[in-house]
């Protein structure tokens, strides 16, 4: 039984999964037993999440992402310390959980309350809030750790093109590198979010339909000192061939395909250079020090812009929008 701000409760409200039979699941909101710690654990109150493309896969009961069932959903998870058998953390610590097994098959973030291993808590940065901390979420970490590749291989300067630019990450991307100063260039399916781009910090917007072509030249016009590419598929092959010498691309989703076709021309004619992103399993030294970026020099003035707060009841319509690719911006879920 949990006393938080003087509320007894045994049970709490979750975003479950359960599998019915063989590729058949039915998710819905529940009240299931709040978690018992053992030792090195912690107990959150959860006060935001958010939604990511793996949730709304784990929603489906996608063997990828989750293999146990009844299970619930939520990678990212921030709020307060409720009870602790850690001694890293205290009551009424302010926390945030981005990853690791969090929401796939550890119970997730969709949930009034939370238990983990304290070796996956971050306690909040100044400067940013808990509501703030779940707008980014794991694809603003995402997207600062993409930037950060970028800076770290020496690009400051010129044109950066990001894919998927409507997407969490895209558009993350596209409002950190247009407050450092970088001339943005969003390429997204979408033409009627030509003016949701431009009001995060787009400089220009190209449509999928005009760059996703067949194109059998082994490389096109040098363009684009950087990529952040959310895709993957031939829309980053095609990336690839545009970037200027000694560039950079970094490689961070698959939502148009796992698979692109490319050549090593781009890599040995121009010294380009291909980064893979990995936020999920990221040791909690390198997290920790995106996230002190996003809460400093990476925090932008547009995030309002990106952001869609919803409930635990309206999960499962958000879902369908994301799985649709028809989501903009962010999912926050408000508990």
């Amino acid at each position: 039984m949990i006393n938080y701000f003087n509320k007894r409760v045994e049970v709490m409200k979750a975003f479950v999964v359960e599998k019915i039979e063989e590729k058949k699941f039915t998710a819905s909101i529940k009240e299931i037993e709040i978690p018992v710690l053992t030792e090195h654990e912690v107990l959150i109150k959860t006060l935001y999440s958010s939604l990511n493309y793996k949730d709304a896969l784990s929603s489906n009961g996608n063997p990828g992402v989750t293999t146990v069932f009844p299970h619930v959903t939520g990678i990212d998870v921030s709020g307060v310390v409720s009870e602790s058998k850690s001694d890293l953390f205290n009551i009424g610590d302010e926390v945030l959980i981005t990853g690791y097994d969090l929401g796939m098959n550890t119970n997730g973030g969709h949930s009034e309350y939370v238990k983990a291993p304290d070796s996956w808590l971050i306690k909040k940065p100044d400067n940013i809030s808990l509501r703030e901390l779940m707008i980014y979420g794991t694809a603003g970490l995402t997207a600062a750790l993409s930037v950060n590749e970028l800076l770290n291989n020496g690009i400051t300067s010129g044109e950066i093109l990001v894919t998927g630019a409507t997407g969490g990450v895209g558009s993350i991307s596209v409002a950190i590198l247009s407050k450092l100063g970088f001339d943005v260039i969003a390429l997204s399916g979408k033409e009627d979010q030509i003016d949701y781009l431009k009001s995060i910090g787009a400089k220009e917007i190209i449509l999928r339909k005009d760059f996703d072509i067949e194109n059998k030249r082994p490389m096109g016009r040098e363009r684009f000192s950087g990529v952040i590419d959310t895709v993957g598929g031939n829309i980053l092959a095609e990336a690839l061939k545009q970037i200027k010498y000694d560039g950079v691309a970094t490689c961070c989703g698959l939502t148009a395909s796992p698979v692109f076709n490319t050549n090593v021309f781009p890599f040995i004619l121009r010294g380009v250079r291909l980064i893979g992103i990995e936020s999920v399993a990221a040791s909690l030294a390198k997290k920790t020090q995106a996230w002190e970026k996003i809460a400093s020099d990476f925090k932008i003035n547009t995030l309002e812009k990106l952001v869609n707060e919803i409930s635990l009841n309206e999960i499962q319509q958000a879902y369908k929008e994301i799985l649709a690719a028809k989501a903009v911006g962010r999912y926050l879920v408000k508990l």
